[in-house]
């Protein structure tokens, strides 16, 4: 009776949060649904009958969407705006509460950084996609290491259920899944895709994590695709980049950037996880999410201007937007928005660790 009563609220609350234009519903209707019900989550996610997590700093939006087109013909729960919080997750579950009655219903929910090992106390993931780890709002997560080592704990209790799709590329995920028992699927780049020779490799001054997870040491790059992500090992201990069970190199996807590759690759094995043939082609006409490589045609009297907005949320992304505009022709003025908003950070002291040089000579920047 309680859970039902947590779903009707929930529902209610969402409806009314649409209605009064006070958002859209998509984190008070789990908010005010655990507070009548804190075990929702864990009561209705048995009712899914697969769950693939995506989690990382930088692409968990893109690559959860690709998963979603490549899973079109099954009946889905997912957290579509991007609430990846706990309240998030349990408003996705309460929105779709008639859609888990139906049969062989697939859930494929993004989760926050710091939120990944409290999701894991709540439900049993077939698949979980740890995409990539750089600094992102510090106020919040703590330096790169310390996110690592609780998601370390936390995915080291899982059971043998669960499938880790892991990018090989990033030392500290690998780390992440070093000991645990089950099942791991790598994913990398086969060779250096910007050019780099093995010197200047050795000390990308942009990356984050350029030393030894395991043993403290500086990391050796053979090859990088960008920041610390690249053929790596450590200088002094036996702790190398894995075999790749799969490469980004070759894979057709219709937004550009080698972090969609990324994306791409990671969707597809994820999907191949939980026992599903995806089919590539799916990607190849993918539209991303809004800010992320979105386009808008604005009409200017009987001129049209192609708008091309990027999102940035850390250096990283932005580092990796600003080289995708600057290689890219026919780019005009460049607007820069900052914002402090509570839910991307209220300190964007990061701005500074961006790399700007590429741009300061484009014709127009705002």
């Amino acid at each position: 009776m309680r859970l039902q009563f947590a779903v009707f609220i929930g529902q209610i609350t969402g409806i009314i949060s649409k209605l009064l234009h006070l958002g859209s519903g998509s984190t008070w209707t789990g908010e005010i649904a655990l507070r009548i019900e804190p075990d929702i989550i864990k009561i209705l996610s048995k009712k899914l009958d697969k769950i693939i997590l995506i989690a990382g700093t930088n692409g968990k939006t893109t690559t959860s969407k690709m998963i979603r087109t490549l899973l079109s013909d099954y009946p889905l729960v997912y957290n579509e705006e991007g609430a990846n919080l706990v309240n998030g997750i349990a408003s996705a579950l309460v929105t779709n509460y008639a859609v888990l009655k139906e049969k062989n219903v697939i859930g494929v929910f993004e989760i926050d950084e710091a939120t990944l090992p409290l999701i894991l106390k709540e439900l049993i993931p077939d698949v979980i996609v740890l995409l990539n780890l750089f600094r992102d709002q510090l106020d919040r997560y703590g330096e790169v290491r310390t996110l690592a080592s609780k998601w370390k704990k936390s995915v080291n209790q899982l059971s043998n259920k669960t499938t880790l799709v892991l990018n090989a590329d990033d030392a500290q995920i690998v780390f992440i899944g070093k000991e645990f028992a089950g099942k791991k699927v790598y994913f990398g780049c086969a060779e250096s895709l910007d050019g780099k020779s093995t010197e200047q490799q050795s000390i990308d001054r942009w990356g984050d994590s350029l030393f030894c997870p395991d043993c403290g040491n500086q990391l050796f790059f053979q090859a990088i695709s960008f920041s610390h992500l690249g053929d790596w090992r450590c200088s002094n201990c036996e702790f190398i980049r894995p075999p790749l069970d799969h490469v980004i190199n070759h894979i057709h996807v219709s937004i550009e950037g080698v972090h969609n590759k990324y994306n791409a690759t990671a969707a597809l094995l994820a999907v191949s996880a939980i026992g599903i043939k995806p089919e590539e082609e799916q990607l190849h006409t993918f539209t991303p999410a809004f800010g992320r490589m979105e386009e808008i045609i604005v009409a200017t009297g009987e001129e049209k201007k192609r708008v091309l907005i990027l999102l940035s949320k850390n250096p990283t992304g932005f580092n990796q937007n600003i080289k995708l505009l600057t290689e890219k022709n026919g780019v005009g003025s460049i607007l820069l928005v900052l914002n402090n908003r509570i839910p991307d950070g209220r300190d964007v002291s990061w701005i500074w660790d961006v790399d700007f040089g590429p741009v300061v000579d484009h014709s127009s920047i705002i």
